[in-house]
Formats: C-alpha cells, sequence, structure tokens
C-alpha cells in the first residue's frame, strides 16, 4: 500500500523573535535564601513536591519542630532519603591525625580542603597518640619513634631547601622572600614522605544530612578508636548548638537592647540569641554500620581462604587492567572487587584467581557481600563495577591522598602495610640525603611491624595492629583501585601531570595515560597530558 504524501503546513507570518533590547515576558522569580537552619529549609524544599506554596511562604509557616515532625516521618519512616540531600551543612574538623583525615573524607559526595603538606611546616602541628591499652612501654617506644620521624622531617626539609637554593638562581624581578617561600614549598613535597600517619591537621568540609549520616556511621564502624570517636564527636556537632559567625556581635546588640528598649527586649533577644542546630534530626539514629562491619569480616576471611597464603605478585605503579570477556565477566568483576579492599594482593593477581573458579563459587562471594545488608543500606561501593577502565594503582600515601580528591570515579582502597615498601622522592639522591631517608623509612616500617605485630589479624602476616599503623610514614606504598570513564581518565591524567603539581602524582597520571595509549591507540589524541621527562622550573610550580 502506497504511502500517503505527508501534509505540510506553510508558515505565513513568523512569531516576534526576542532579542536583548525586548526580552521575552517571564513571571519567573529567582531568590537566594539564608538564614534558615539547613533541617528547616530541607523540608521548605521538600514542601515544593507537596504544597503550591512559595519557598517564603513555606519558611514563614514552617517550625522547627514542624521540620523535626516531618523529617521522622518521611525520612526515618517511609525512607525518602533524598530529603536529606537538600540539608547543606559545614563543619571544621581541627586537631585530627592524617589517618582519621582519610578515612573522614571518603566519600564519593563530600567537598572540603585540608592543610596542606606543601605550604605548611606540620612539624608545629604535633601528632595523635593512641591508647595502646595503658600499656606504657609501647606509647614510650610509640612517641620515640614519631619524634625521630619528625626529626628526620626537619632534617630532610632543611637539606632539600639548601640544596635547590644552592642549584637555582633567583630571578631578578623575584624578591628574596617569595624564592625562599617557593623553595621551602618545593622542600616541604619531598619531606611530607617522612611525615606519619600520626601527624595532625585540620580540614573543613560542607555536605549534606545524607552524606553526613552515612559517614558518621561508617566512621562509628571503623576499626580505630580516634575515628570512632570522630564519628561520634561529628554526630554531637550535628545535634548541639553550631558556633556563630557573629555570636559576640548578637550578644552585645541583645545587651543594648536591654537598656534601650525595654519593651523589646525578650522578643528581640530571644531571636538574637537563638541556637542553631543544623542537624538534630538527621543525625540522631546514625550507629555503627553492621553491615560494613560484618561484611569486612567475612570478606577478608574469604580473600584469605581463596588465596591460599599466595605471594603478592610485583606489579607497576599503574595497571590498566583490561575488561573481561565472556558471560560471566560482571561476576568475576564483582567478586574480585568486594576481596580487593580485604587484602594486599593486586587486582589483576586477584582477578586471574577469580577467573578459576567456577559460577557457582563466584556466587559464594558475591553473596557475602550482601548477607549483612539491612533494610536500608546502600550496597558497598564495591558492587559500583563493570567500568570498561580499572586503574590498580600502587604509589606513596601522601599521593594517594592527592589522587583521594578525585570522586567521579569508584575507589577500592587497601589497608596500610609495610609488605609493598616505599618511594623516594626527588632531590633526595642529588642533595646526598638518601642514606638518611632510608633509614628514616625503614626503623620507622620495622617499628610499626614491631609495635603492631598480630598474625591473627585477617591478613596474616602482613596485617599491622590499628595503633601502630600511624607510625607508617606518608612515603610507604599503598594500593588502591580507581574504577572510571574515558572522560574521567583523560580529566585525571591532563590535570594532574601538569608540572607544577606533586611529582608523586604527576607519575601516575603519566602512566595512566600511557596505559590508555597502548590499549585505546585510537583514543591517545583526546589526551593534552604532560610529558613528566620534560624538565621542570621548580620556581613555576
Amino acid at each position: 500500500m502506497p504511502l500517503s504524501e505527508p501534509k505540510i503546513d506553510v508558515v505565513t507570518e513568523l512569531p516576534p523573535v526576542a532579542t536583548a533590547s525586548a526580552p521575552a515576558a517571564s513571571d519567573t522569580d529567582v531568590y537566594a535564601v539564608h538564614g534558615a537552619d539547613p533541617e528547616v529549609l530541607a523540608y521548605a524544599m521538600a514542601k515544593y513536591s507537596r504544597s503550591a506554596l512559595s519557598m517564603r511562604e513555606s519558611l514563614k509557616e514552617i517550625s522547627s519542630q514542624r521540620a523535626e515532625q516531618f523529617l521522622n516521618t518521611f525520612y526515618f519512616q517511609y525512607g525518602h532519603r533524598s530529603i536529606a540531600d537538600l540539608a547543606h551543612l559545614s563543619f571544621a574538623i581541627e586537631k585530627l591525625s592524617l589517618l582519621a583525615a582519610i578515612e573522614l573524607v571518603d566519600e564519593q559526595r563530600w567537598d572540603g580542603q585540608e592543610r596542606s603538606t606543601r605550604y605548611q611546616n606540620f612539624k608545629k602541628s604535633g601528632w595523635f597518640t593512641p591508647g595502646f591499652d595503658g600499656d606504657g612501654a609501647r606509647r614510650a617506644e610509640y612517641t620515640a619513634q614519631i619524634e625521630a620521624l619528625f626529626a628526620a622531617y626537619e632534617r630532610i626539609s632543611q637539606g632539600a631547601f639548601e640544596h635547590l637554593k644552592s642549584r637555582i638562581a633567583r630571578p631578578e624581578a623575584m624578591k628574596e622572600d617569595a624564592f625562599d617561600r617557593t623553595l621551602k614549598a618545593r622542600a616541604f613535597d619531598v619531606a611530607r614522605y617522612l611525615l606519619p600517619l600520626a601527624a595532625n591537621t585540620s580540614l573543613g568540609q560542607i555536605v549534606n544530612a545524607r552524606t553526613l549520616e552515612t559517614q558518621v556511621s561508617r566512621l562509628l564502624s571503623s576499626e580505630f578508636a580516634e575515628v570512632r570517636l570522630l564519628g561520634e564527636k561529628l554526630r554531637q556537632a550535628a545535634a548541639g548548638a553550631a558556633w556563630q559567625v557573629h555570636g559576640d556581635a548578637l550578644k552585645a546588640l541583645a545587651d543594648k537592647i536591654k537598656h534601650a528598649a525595654p519593651e523589646l527586649a525578650d522578643e528581640a533577644i530571644a531571636l538574637l540569641e537563638r541556637e542553631v542546630h543544623v542537624s538534630p534530626t538527621l543525625v540522631k539514629y546514625a550507629a555503627p554500620n553492621v553491615y560494613e562491619i560484618e561484611s569486612h569480616k567475612a570478606l577478608a576471611h574469604a580473600a584469605q581462604e581463596w588465596m591460599a597464603g599466595a605471594a603478592i605478585a610485583s606489579a607497576p605503579v599503574v595497571d590498566l587492567v583490561e575488561p573481561d570477556a565472556g558471560a560471566d565477566a560482571l561476576e568475576i568483576d564483582l567478586a574480585t572487587s568486594l576481596l580487593y579492599p580485604h587484602c594486599h594482593y593486586s587486582f589483576r593477581q586477584l582477578r586471574d584467581r577469580m577467573r578459576e573458579l567456577s559460577a557457582a563459587q563466584h556466587g559464594e562471594i558475591i553473596a557475602l557481600g550482601v548477607a549483612h545488608r539491612g533494610r536500608h543500606d546502600e550496597l558497598a561501593r564495591a558492587f559500583s563495577a563493570g567500568q570498561a577502565l580499572r586503574f590498580d594503582i600502587l604509589m606513596d600515601i601522601g599521593g594517594f591522598r592527592d589522587m583521594h580528591r578525585h570522586r567521579k570515579c569508584i575507589q577500592l582502597r587497601q589497608g596500610y602495610t609495610t609488605a609493598h615498601g616505599f618511594d623516594l622522592p626527588e632531590y633526595v639522591e642529588e642533595s646526598g640525603m638518601r642514606a638518611e631517608y632510608d633509614r628514616a623509612m625503614q626503623t620507622a616500617c620495622n617499628a610499626a611491624h614491631k609495635l603492631g605485630h598480630n598474625s591473627e589479624l585477617t591478613g596474616g602476616e602482613l596485617d599491622i595492629d590499628p595503633a601502630a599503623q600511624y607510625l607508617l610514614p606518608l612515603g610507604v606504598r599503598c594500593r588502591a583501585m580507581f574504577k572510571m570513564d574515558f572522560a574521567e581518565a583523560v580529566y585525571i591524567a591532563d590535570l594532574r601531570s601538569q608540572p607544577q603539581g606533586h611529582f608523586s602524582y604527576r607519575r601516575v597520571a603519566w602512566e595512566m595515560y600511557r596505559a590508555v595509549a597502548r590499549q585505546y591507540p585510537a583514543l591517545r589524541g583526546l589526551f593534552h597530558t604532560t610529558d613528566i621527562a620534560e624538565p621542570v622550573d621548580p620556581l613555576k610550580r
């Protein structure tokens, strides 16, 4: 049957075109909102789905009590957890160890900023000391080792600075103090390898209430006592009275009103001195995550059982593990990803072992990953599997902290161990400080293993007691899997290979590019990665 000819509408008169001088009419109202408590604001935003009121009207009629009642009903009883995404909270977390900071920021939905090891002397920060269950001898040994590391940190920093100053001429246009500051920053880049995980830092974070709830729950589930206490302090800070930036000024104003206008005093003072509680409702039930705790035990035992004590195979700095083929590719990836954070093997070595197992055995491992999952628990991060680009990266802990900021990818980090050795920063060899550096690093690693060796831990001989892990310097290597799409790989490789970056992650970024270029040569032209072999001017970094 022949098709009929299409009907064509002929337009004889075009509508007027909106121009800059004659904009199209619009009733859209756009305004910023300030001054509402985070949970009240979240309630007001959530009301858009159920009410025709404007934001102004909603906020005028909502009290904190009504917000709490609403959140108790819809967030906790009905499980509408996206409501908590609307409440954004700011926190200052100060004087916590580098180890605790790594645990704290390990969220995919996280924004914040931490003290920089490049621009600040961490010798002034002090350090965290675990309890050691009241063992005074272990505590004294720990303190001596920490002091030795900080002394080495100071000597290496000063030595690197003097070396750089002796070989780099100051440009005439550059002032002496700016020249020294720049070289000291480069020297801190070298010396940071000796900073122990116990070193104190500070950071600020801005997170939504849902992220805070999962963050607190995860921290409360940690093997580190400091991290568990940090989780409790975060929960208390969210529920308690927030620090008011203008608190002193508001109090002074309230005092003036008492004398100038007594008839207004009660109402005005109540408003001026009102305490703000940023999230008294949304995180009040955050508790240790049984799913995470029990899954760790089960999967660590499974990794030990399936690998049967195999030696850790050597691996490159960056290993782009090629995608699996076949009907069971996703199951193999899931089983490997689930076991990976609970052992010290490379992803490739672990994946090769999983390939030898049957489909039923893959299913057993995957089942362990959900066996303890509760009704409101999100699937473990390891279930975010199936990405084409999987970079297994073996780098120093300090460099990992920089790479850790890339949150548009799935990161699976293994525990700290001395099994992978430590890295050598640039300038140490040529400045004649190699022997001192090696001695300080090796002494710290030996002390951590001696002080914290526990053969009954899940990883056997390679595991170190949580308290002793604080002794490990940032130069010790750690292993982490980064799974991502192609766009993120290009972004990381291009950004992190730039000359102003730290030499640790510049090397990783360059190797990421090379790995993709080898596996997908037709795509190499899409990168704008800087070759790390090109000379770098230390004054422009």
